[in-house]
């Protein structure tokens, strides 16, 4: 940790990012403020470039949700310098999430309007993790945001999928779920691949996701669900990265960090 602490502001209601930071300067002097993001994508940007020890990041806003940036951070950040990841607070206005996601969380919550009292709360913590050798652990922050994606997909959950409708070329096919091996993002489209295709649909994954059986389909990285049945075999390589070899399919997905738990018996 620095000699003065880092952290990022992101939220996308502007008076109430300025109330935050004019209480946490009242209450926390020590802390600098390193930048503000109005949307997620700016938010995972400021992120990854001022690299703060601590990121207040509100659940729900455009582009990339608080959830979606932290998810991102616990993916991909380096496994040799996990140490400088930052410690995430969230934002949230939804008592929902404070119930049922924060009740023995690694990091803390705050909930709109922020209160002063409990905004000590949080200050204490993250000054007692702060002072640890190793203050942001990674694998803490994934098990929350597994947490937080579980119920974020059982809230918006709609009737399970029986079949697909993509676009293959010129061409708009009905493509059976049981048929798919893989769901990939790419840009603004999901790329579907079968056996003998591949095609293009617009839903995003987070919306896929809740409609897909779980016990047949699992994410395996932000940008990628993988039909379980169609899953030969795991290989790790030295770096401890684990890739995916899939049955009838030459690719070979990469497992993200927070879902090699899934494959650890294969």
């Amino acid at each position: 940790m620095t000699a003065r602490p880092t952290a990022i502001v992101a939220d996308d209601e502007p008076l109430l990012a300025d109330a935050l930071i004019r209480e946490l300067a009242r209450q926390w002097p020590q802390l600098s403020i390193a930048g503000t993001a109005a949307n997620g994508d700016q938010a995972l940007a400021a992120i990854l470039e001022q690299a703060p020890d601590i990121a207040f990041l509100d659940i729900r806003m455009p582009g990339l949700t608080g959830i979606e940036v932290a998810q991102s951070i616990a993916e991909d950040w380096p496994d040799n310098d996990a140490s400088t990841a930052p410690l995430i607070v969230f934002v949230t206005a939804y008592d929902d999430y404070a119930v049922q996601a924060f009740g023995t969380a690694a990091t803390d919550y705050l909930l709109k309007p922020v209160k002063a009292d409990r905004l000590a709360i949080t200050i204490e913590r993250l000054q007692q993790r702060l002072q640890r050798p190793d203050p942001a652990n990674i694998d803490e922050l994934g098990q929350q945001i597994r947490q937080l994606l579980a119920f974020d997909a059982s809230a918006t959950a709609d009737a399970p999928l029986r079949t697909i409708r993509a676009s293959v070329r010129d061409v708009v096919k009905m493509i059976p779920v049981d048929d798919v091996i893989l769901f990939e993002s790419a840009d603004k489209y999901v790329s579907v691949y079968t056996q003998s295709d591949e095609a293009l649909i617009r839903e995003p994954l987070r919306k896929l996701l809740p409609r897909l059986d779980p016990d047949r389909f699992a994410q395996i990285h932000r940008g990628t669900i993988v039909n379980l049945d169609y899953v030969e075999a795991a290989t790790r390589d030295d770096t401890g990265k684990v890739s995916l070899l899939l049955k009838g399919h030459a690719k070979q997905p990469v497992v993200s960090r927070l879902y090699r738990h899934l494959f650890q018996a294969m």
